[in-house]
């Protein structure tokens, strides 16, 4: 009864500890950016430093308690050390969001298997290995926890445009999301993924321009959208602060596209 007398209070992570890998990334800097507004504590990670720099005292300035690391979750003893970094800072891990990874596109008798490869690890594999990290420290604190993964609607959907490495890559990360969600379930530790489609960010601002070309991609891909507009980075916060809190403990192996209705025609 308390709960729906202050149904808002189930949507709050100030004082959780989360750690963000890719923080210096077009997602992982929105995640970083979200739970520091809303007071989480923030263990930031990335291979650029000056980035990694950047939006670690930004968040400070927000009032946020952040440590940085300096590093990528590049194989299983970075991805561990990721998770102690957590430990070591704020003594626990409640909340991981992985916003780590990578797109290389070319059409497949373009695009040799090493590149393949490559995309394939820094999305499923990294993922695999951060979620098996931060599982385990769950388990040991006994009182659940939240693993959010980052796919795309590209894991959904095909493309024309060479991106056969990215598309496989993230349909894995939405066959990761279900069978950990089933698996950890009784843990109390949550799994979902966010599967966002075009939205503004230092990588995509090209087509929020008002040249010719970008108006005419944007205009085709917008046919396609029901919203009629582009992703902002604030269409993230919700979906993001409800897989990170209290609200989404019934809701585990789910796939919630931030889209704007793209995949659902």
């Amino acid at each position: 009864m308390s709960v729906m007398q202050n149904p808002l209070s189930m949507f709050e992570v100030k004082g959780k500890v989360a750690l963000i890998t890719g923080a210096s990334g077009a997602f992982g800097m929105v995640a970083a950016r979200i739970l520091a507004g809303a007071g989480a504590k923030l263990v930031l990670a990335a291979g650029n430093q000056t980035a990694l720099d950047e939006i670690a005292e930004e968040c400070r300035g927000m009032g946020a308690e952040v440590t940085s690391v300096n590093t990528r979750p590049s194989d299983e003893a970075a991805c561990d050390a990721l998770i102690s970094s957590a430990v070591e800072a704020f003594g626990r891990l409640d909340i991981l969001v992985v916003a780590s990874g990578m797109n290389k596109v070319a059409l497949i008798n373009d695009m040799a298997p090493e590149t393949f490869a490559s995309v394939m690890d820094a999305n499923v594999n990294q993922s695999w290995l951060l979620a098996r990290a931060a599982s385990g420290q769950m388990k040991a604190q006994g009182d659940g926890g939240k693993i959010v993964l980052v796919s795309s609607a590209r894991g959904l959907l095909g493309h024309p445009a060479g991106y056969t490495a990215y598309c496989a890559s993230k349909a894995a990360v939405d066959g990761i999301t279900k069978a950990l969600g089933c698996e950890l379930g009784p843990t109390g530790i949550t799994v979902n993924a966010i599967a966002p489609t075009v939205f503004r960010s230092p990588l995509t601002a090209w087509m929020f321009e008002d040249s010719e070309e970008a108006k005419k991609v944007r205009d085709g891909f917008l046919t396609r959208v029901p919203k009629g507009r582009l992703g902002e980075p604030e269409d993230l916060a919700g979906p993001l602060l409800f897989l990170a809190s209290k609200a989404s403990d019934f809701y585990t192996g789910h796939i919630l596209y931030a889209d704007g209705g793209y995949t659902a025609g």
